[in-house]
């Protein structure tokens, strides 16, 4: 198999879970039969997977992500250990204890991406272009949308998404750091951990913004 090739697909399903074979042929740029004999090989390595999934009218399509195993192709070697220190600590710790230790890292997660603004003086437009800057700096894929009543935060791909798979309670992580930023709770309407393609949040405009 071309390495190069090898690379880009694994690359795209890194930070875009849940991809069909055209999906992917679109990111790498190659055709589609190409596409399907690379994943074949790479899930018979076991660093892909593929899962069936529905799609309106029809058979089911094939969706791919990155097993554990293709994760440790790229320098995140601390994913098996993250996944033992939270086992160990749903084990340990009451579930609202669990949660609030959660809060408080996206608490401090924010603060620290938000020390030398001053939200206060945004409007919520504002701080929400804001928030899509910061997040795209750290890594995350990142879109902001609006409607007649409605913001979207959309999030084409889930860092924490192999952690998730076991504890999805990691999702109130991005929850509250988003909270942080527009100062009130948002509405999850899609998650990648529920099967749906993106991770949304619904974020109702302010009077003064409609």
């Amino acid at each position: 198999m071309n390495n190069n090739t090898r690379n880009r697909v694994l690359r795209t399903l890194l930070h875009n879970q849940r991809r069909t074979v055209n999906d992917l042929a679109e990111a790498v740029d190659i055709n589609p039969i190409s596409v399907r004999h690379h994943v074949t090989k790479l899930e018979a390595e076991g660093l892909i997977q593929s899962k069936e999934e529905r799609h309106g009218v029809g058979r089911p399509r094939l969706v791919y992500s990155l097993t554990n195993k293709g994760m440790e192709q790229f320098p995140q070697r601390y994913l098996q250990l993250s996944l033992r220190l939270l086992q160990q600590l749903k084990a340990n710790l009451s579930e609202k204890v669990l949660g609030d230790l959660f809060q408080d890292l996206a608490l401090e997660i924010a603060r620290e991406l938000t020390q030398d603004v001053d939200l206060k003086d945004l409007t919520l437009e504002e701080r929400l272009q804001l928030l899509q800057e910061v997040l795209t700096a750290e890594g995350y894929m990142i879109n902001l949308q609006e409607e007649e009543d409605n913001y979207y935060i959309v999030e084409a791909s889930c860092p924490y998404h192999h952690i998730g798979e076991d504890h999805p309670e990691i999702c109130i992580i991005d929850q509250e750091l988003i909270a942080h930023f527009i100062s009130t709770t948002p509405e999850r309407v899609e998650c990648i951990l529920d099967g749906d393609k993106q991770c949304k949040y619904r974020i109702k405009k302010t009077k003064e913004e409609e």
